[in-house]
């Protein structure tokens, strides 16, 4: 693609509404948690029946559902926009050292100071180890499709909103299992490599391809048909992500109804986490010297997750009913209005950021 193309494609992303699927995606994960339980108790038959259809430790009907959660916000990434990267060095260097140096390891000590420390008597004592996996997964992929968004909402720099967005799914096809692995191991937690690499295959390279042969089918009609097609496709995601969610609260039903305060208790190390990261990441652009339309993507990126894949990789890693899949669907729970908070921060500080 040419750089015109490449601009013109950050220009769309950056002129599109929010969704109203984006806008209320909390409350609409709320209602899924309480249509899953209510079903899982209703008809536990069905959906054991559901959990049954594996092959190789892949659930047949969620690996269908994740590519269609996946594939249509890949669709979205524009690998050609790498060559921007160099406009922006600064800002690309602050984005790459809080998402693949910092965010992660920081959350592994969130989750070892509270889940296995602080709240561990709160906690069942059997999932821990699986509560802390989710929230290493959860911080292991940095945002793919919902940073446009918030980009979007701060005025960032389309371009370069689509060249660090392109450059993170780029080193997440080869960094995400040695990562997660690295600090599942650090963390004591047994690493099934095969299945970690299974969906790695499954999860990330083969959608990012066939997202990319998608993406050129569609570009080589022209502009409008891909921004149509662009429309369409877009709810496919999060219909997707909500059916995905009501399967996985059907199966945590009664380990939720038994011990509610779970999710309020997993969901304090994830806020401290975006908080932090998108604070280190905001006030390292200042320094270095980037624009203020640099630092607010840069940040946003930094604190928020790709949990459409953290969902996925817990429950090809560790199941339906585990606590590692629990874990990144608070994440899911929470993005929107802790995003949409960071998004009032930074617009709120711009006179503070551009008067160093």
């Amino acid at each position: 693609m040419s750089a015109v193309q490449c601009e013109v494609t950050a220009k769309v992303a950056a002129s599109a509404p929010m969704s109203v699927f984006e806008r209320y995606l909390s409350l609409w994960v709320l209602l899924c948690i309480i249509a899953g339980i209510a079903l899982g108790q209703l008809a536990p038959g069905a959906f054991q029946v559901i959990g049954r259809m594996e092959v190789a430790q892949v659930n047949l009907p969620v690996g269908l559902l994740i590519w269609v959660m996946i594939i249509p916000m890949l669709v979205k990434v524009d690998f050609a926009a790498l060559h921007e990267v160099r406009q922006h060095v600064r800002g690309i260097g602050v984005t790459l050292f809080v998402n693949w140096l910092v965010k992660p390891f920081s959350m592994a000590f969130l989750a070892w100071l509270f889940v296995r420390t602080l709240f561990a008597p709160l906690l069942p004592a059997d999932q821990i180890d699986s509560y802390v996996a989710g929230l290493i997964l959860l911080a292991a992929a940095p945002c793919t499709a919902m940073v446009f968004v918030w980009s979007r909402l701060t005025g960032g720099d389309p371009l370069f909103t689509l060249s660090q967005v392109a450059l993170n799914d780029a080193i997440m096809v080869f960094a995400f299992a040695p990562l997660v692995g690295l600090l599942l191991g650090m963390s004591a937690i047994v690493v099934p490599w095969d299945t970690l690499f299974t969906s790695v295959l499954l999860y990330i390279v083969i959608p990012v391809a066939l997202a990319q042969l998608w993406r050129r089918a569609l570009m080589g009609r022209g502009q409008a048909a891909f921004d149509a097609a662009m429309e369409r496709i877009g709810p496919w995601s999060i219909s997707a992500l909500l059916a995905t969610l009501v399967l996985l609260f059907a199966f945590q039903g009664k380990a939720i109804l038994e011990q509610p305060l779970v999710i309020a208790l997993l969901a304090v190390p994830i806020l401290i986490q975006v908080f932090f990261n998108s604070a280190l990441a905001y006030w390292l652009n200042r320094r270095v010297g980037e624009k203020h339309a640099v630092a607010c993507p840069s940040a946003l990126i930094g604190a928020s997750n790709f949990f459409e894949l953290a969902v996925a990789a817990a429950i090809s890693l560790f199941g339906f009913e585990s606590g590692a899949a629990l874990a990144t669907v608070v994440g899911v729970l929470i993005e929107v209005p802790v995003m949409l908070l960071v998004v009032k921060v930074v617009n709120a500080s711009k006179d503070w950021y551009e008067h160093a």
